[in-house]
């Protein structure tokens, strides 16, 4: 064979090698895959829903680092007799009647409305943050009674000289006692309790004629009871004045409860603390009699701001001083403990 013949056969051989490849079942290969994400990133988080921001009674006046202004609270109006507590900010200046109420740390502060306030009365009150803002509370007016009381030795009715300057010389020592200032909240850390059961027999306010002589008006409340019951003190406090015959008033005890705040038993047949004890809720400061300008044993349970009356009888019932519709803010305006005991009517 010569050469010319070898070369047609070698590309017909090559040419079927070409084919055969091509005709070749050919080996599946897999796709490459991705590696799959989790299920958390394959779709968008929805932002977590915080919770609502709960009411603050602080508001940043000034930008940052100023300091906060606090909402006051003080009821709308009151009647004639209250004992009203309010809350502001710690280091405000709280003014009423003249007079700079203490404010304790917590912002708790308290004063006495007469009992012939007409009202609006007015409350200043000037926190760090704000300038001086003026609160207005109306007074609702109360009907006054005229008690006649007969029977009671005339000379407690119509003194003579003589015992008229040692009825106004016991009567300053009573007032004095009355100025204490403490910053303690003894009014406020429970709701107060009777000092003793028993009916009404006179009540605050009341237009009083003793043996047909028209005098001052009740300056308190009288609870009839047998002689020697034991007296409770309403509130926590500390004695600051005791004595046990007063021409006027027989056994005698004052009991502050701080910021002004004060008890007096009067008639009293025995005395149980002196001055300077600490008394707690409860404690038994003393017992009835009849000592003094009465016709009987009771208990005469008086209450002060410093020198403005106040009704023992509104203290007991109150509960709130700042209205249903107003927030209770950490304890401010409202003290803590067990509801009171209603007396027998």
């Amino acid at each position: 064979m010569n050469r010319s013949t070898k070369l047609p056969m070698a590309l017909s051989a090559l040419l079927m090698l070409a084919a055969c490849a091509a005709n070749a079942p050919r080996a599946q290969t897999s796709p490459e895959r991705k590696p799959s994400r989790p299920a958390a990133m394959q779709s968008k988080q929805a932002p977590t829903q915080q919770p609502p921001a709960k009411p603050s009674r602080e508001t940043s006046i000034g930008g940052g680092g100023a300091i906060p202004a606090r909402r006051t609270l003080l009821p709308q109006s009151v009647a004639q007799g209250s004992l009203v507590i309010g809350g502001t900010h710690p280091a405000a200046i709280v003014e009423y009647a003249g007079r700079t109420v203490r404010v304790a740390p917590s912002g708790r502060f308290a004063f006495g409305v007469g009992r012939d306030e007409q009202g609006p009365i007015v409350v200043r009150v000037t926190q760090p943050a704000t300038g001086m803002i003026e609160h207005r509370i109306e007074v609702t007016p109360r009907d006054w009674p005229v008690e006649k009381i007969d029977g009671v030795p005339p000379n407690t009715v119509n003194p003579p000289p003589e015992i008229a300057e040692r009825i106004e010389r016991e009567q300053a020592m009573v007032a004095a006692a009355r100025k204490r200032d403490d910053a303690r909240e003894d009014y406020a850390e429970r709701f107060f309790i009777w000092p003793v059961q028993g009916r009404i027999s006179g009540r605050f306010g009341n237009q009083r004629v003793y043996n047909g002589t028209p005098k001052s008006p009740h300056s308190g409340m009288d609870i009839a009871a047998a002689q020697g019951t034991a007296i409770k003190a309403p509130a926590a406090g500390i004695v600051s004045f005791a004595a046990p015959d007063l021409y006027l008033t027989g056994g005698t005890v004052v009991l502050d409860h701080g910021a002004g705040i004060s008890s007096n038993f009067l008639h009293l047949s025995r005395i149980d603390v002196k001055v300077g004890d600490r008394v707690a809720q409860g404690q038994i400061v003393g017992a009835v009699g009849a000592t003094g300008r009465a016709t009987g044993p009771h208990l005469h349970w008086g209450m002060n701001w410093f020198d403005t009356r106040i009704d023992p009888l509104l203290v007991l019932e109150r509960v709130c001083h700042v209205g249903p519709n107003a927030p209770n803010i950490e304890g401010i305006a409202c003290p803590t403990g067990t509801a009171t005991i209603k007396p027998e009517k």
